[in-house]
């Protein structure tokens, strides 16, 4: 039976090496659709990683910024999955100068549905069950694809832009009062964005981006086609 455990064990190789790349091409495509290089998406997915994890200095943990506390909640932004969305959502926003009207109008919808597709549990934070967890990126795409349709180059940044706050308002915020009633009996820290590459801040701007992305791609070649 050892051929037939290698056998399994190169497909299983074969299997988690084709995820990775495909997970990296969505990430490395999405980032090319909203002006940036494949470098700066390399640095920005390390940094992201890097923060993932405690990262303690003179006993102070860097990778969370303390925000308040209040029934034992010790409510942080981490830095990978919270702050680093964030801040290269205002980056495009003023470097493509992307309408704050049209960013409003998609805010609110995809607010909306990251609400009604979230809940807060004491044990885990603020949750969403798959495949609904995905529903605020398709609707961040569709909506920035429509605002946009004659401006296809500012489609995929609003997008991102639209479903990292969106979600980071609709999930994050709007839910945190009913997560902040639970009375706990030892502190615990409700950390934003903290499971960093994996949260849902963090996968809706990414997939939202790649989705407009590869559906302007197609109109584009289309249009290559017909002349």
């Amino acid at each position: 039976m050892p051929g037939f455990h290698l056998l399994g064990f190169i497909i299983l190789v074969a299997v988690i090496s084709a995820i990775l790349y495909i997970a990296f091409f969505i990430y490395t495509r999405a980032f090319a659709e909203m002006g940036f290089s494949a470098f700066d998406a390399i640095i920005i997915l390390m940094l992201t990683i890097v923060f993932r994890y405690p990262i303690y200095i003179n006993g102070t943990d860097i990778s969370n910024f303390y925000l308040f506390s209040h029934n034992n909640w010790i409510v942080c932004i981490n830095i990978g999955g919270g702050v680093i969305p964030i801040v290269i959502s205002l980056y495009l926003m003023i470097k493509r100068r992307i309408s704050p009207l049209k960013i409003l109008i998609a805010l609110v919808v995809v607010s909306f549905f990251a609400y009604n597709v979230t809940y807060p549990d004491p044990r885990e934070g603020i949750v969403s069950p798959f495949p609904f967890w995905l529903l605020p990126a398709i609707v961040s795409g569709i909506v920035s694809a429509i605002l946009y349709v004659r401006e296809q180059r500012k489609a995929a940044p609003a997008a991102y832009i639209s479903g990292t706050l969106g979600v980071l308002i609709g999930a994050d915020f709007l839910h945190l009062p009913e997560l902040l009633s639970y009375n706990l009996n030892k502190p615990v820290i409700a950390s934003i964005g903290g499971a960093n590459v994996f949260d849902m801040i963090y996968i809706t701007g990414i997939l939202a981006a790649f989705l407009d992305g590869i559906l302007f791609v197609r109109r584009r070649r289309y249009s290559y086609d017909e002349i």
